[in-house]
C-alpha cells in the first residue's frame, strides 16, 4: 500500500510539473496548433525516458545505454531549472498587471529557457569538479595513536553507467596524495546497477592507508543487492563493516549496514550500539549512510559520526528540502558537546549527472584530542 501510495504521488509530482512547464512556455513564448500537440507529446516522453534507461540498465552495459542514461537524467535537471525559472517569471507576470507594467514576456520566457540550458551546463562541469573539503575533529579521550592522523571519508560516489572506473582511479589518487592514515566508505558506492562490478571497483585496490580502508552500505547497494556488493567488494582491500565494531588502536569503529528490506527506517542505534559490545566510556566513530537517528547516536556516547546520501539536494533549490528532512545534518560538521556529526555532500551524483548546490567533494578529516 505505501508503494502504491508514494508511486502514485511521484507520478502525479513528475506528470503534474511537466504540465506546469507546457502551460507556462506555451502561453509566454506563443505556442500554437499542431506544434503545440508536438510540444505536449514531447513533455509526456521526457520524464519516461529516465525511467525506461535506468530500467535498461540492468541489462545492457554499453555506450549508446550510458549516454541514452546520461541524456534522459540531464532533462530532470534542466525541468527542475525551468520549473525555477518560469515560477520566478509566473511571479513577475503578476506584478507587472498589479503594477501596470510593460514587459515583453516572450524575450523575458527565451531568457529563461537559456539561462536553465547555461546553469544545467555549470552543474555538469561541476559535478565533475571534484573538491577537498578539510575539518577538524576533537575527540574526548582521543588515543595517542590518533594524534595528529588523517582520515579520508569517501561517499556516494554512485559507481555504474555514469561514474566508472576511470572516475574511480582519478578519486583515488586524490586520496592518496591527502596521504591519509585511514579511509571511510559510508555507502552508494555503486548505483544500484549489475554487472561490471568488479572492474569497477578495482582501483580501489590502489589505496593503502596505514590503518586499513572500511566500507558500509548505503541504499544503493541494497537495491542492487548487498550480496553482490560484498561479492565484488572482497575481491579489492577494502574491509566491510557489516554491523560491526572494530577497535583500531584504542578507537571503537562501528559500521552499520543501511536497511534493507521492509524496514527503510533508521536504525535504533540505543539498541543496535550495545548488542555490538560498543561502550560510551571509550572514543569511537560511527559509520553509518544517513544523517538519521543523530539524537540517539548522541545518547548513546558516540564521538563522531560520519554519514552521506542527501547530496544536499544535490539540484537548486532541493537542498531546502534535504536540510528540512534532516533536521539541518543535511551537509557539513556539526558539535554539541562530545557529540560530532559531519555529512558529506558526496563525490558522485545519482539521476542527473550535473550539480548545482554544494561541491562533489572528498572529505579529510584531521584528528585532535579534545
Amino acid at each position: 500500500m505505501a508503494q502504491i501510495l508514494f508511486l502514485s504521488l511521484f507520478l502525479l509530482v513528475i506528470f503534474g510539473s511537466h504540465f506546469f512547464i507546457f502551460k507556462s512556455i506555451s502561453f509566454f513564448i506563443g505556442i500554437f496548433g499542431v506544434y503545440r500537440l508536438w510540444f505536449a507529446a514531447v513533455l509526456i516522453a521526457l520524464p519516461l525516458l529516465f525511467v525506461i534507461s535506468s530500467v535498461l540498465a540492468h541489462y545492457f552495459f554499453n555506450y549508446f545505454f550510458r549516454a541514452f542514461y546520461f541524456i534522459s537524467g540531464l532533462w530532470l535537471a534542466l525541468a527542475l531549472n525551468l520549473i525555477v525559472a518560469l515560477t520566478a517569471i509566473w511571479i513577475l507576470f503578476g506584478l507587472s498587471k498589479y503594477f501596470n507594467l510593460n514587459i515583453d514576456f516572450k524575450i523575458l520566457g527565451w531568457i529563461g529557457i537559456i539561462c536553465s540550458v547555461l546553469f544545467v551546463l555549470y552543474g555538469i562541469w561541476h559535478a565533475y569538479d571534484l573538491k577537498i573539503k578539510n575539518i577538524t575533529v576533537g575527540i574526548k579521550d582521543l588515543p595517542e595513536e590518533w594524534y595528529g592522523k588523517k582520515a579520508v571519508q569517501i561517499s556516494d560516489v554512485h559507481l555504474g553507467y555514469v561514474y566508472g572506473k576511470d572516475y574511480l582511479q582519478s578519486l583515488v589518487d586524490k586520496v592518496n596524495r591527502l596521504n591519509p592514515d585511514i579511509v571511510f566508505i559510508t555507502g552508494d558506492l555503486l548505483d544500484g546497477m549489475d554487472g561490471h562490478l568488479e572492474e569497477l571497483v578495482a582501483p580501489l585496490n590502489g589505496l593503502h592507508p596505514v590503518w586499513g580502508t572500511y566500507f558500509v552500505t548505503g541504499n544503493h547497494e541494497t537495491y542492487l543487492g548487498v550480496d553482490k556488493a560484498f561479492n565484488a567488494l572482497s575481491k579489492t582491500n577494502v574491509k566491510i563493516l557489516n554491523d560491526k565494531l572494530e577497535f583500531i588502536n584504542g578507537m571503537q569503529l562501528v559500521g552499520l549496514s543501511f536497511p534493507s528490506g521492509e524496514i527503510r527506517e533508521s536504525r535504533d542505534f540505543s539498541l543496535v550500539l550495545p548488542s555490538l559490545g560498543f561502550t560510551s566510556s571509550k572514543p569511537s566513530i560511527l559509520l553509518y549512510h544517513a544523517p538519521m537517528g543523530v539524537e540517539k547516536a548522541k545518547g548513546a556516547g558516540v564521538n563522531l559520526f560520519l554519514a552521506g546520501h542527501t547530496h544536499v539536494g544535490q539540484l537548486f533549490p532541493l537542498g531546502f528540502i534535504t536540510k528540512i528532512i534532516y533536521a539541518g545534518y543535511d551537509y557539513g560538521f556539526h558539535q554539541d558537546g562530545d557529540f560530532s556529526i559531519y555529512t558529506s555532500s558526496g563525490a558522485g551524483t545519482w539521476g542527473p549527472t550535473a550539480r548545482t548546490s554544494k561541491d562533489s567533494e572528498i572529505t579529510l578529516i584531521n584528528f585532535e584530542s579534545k
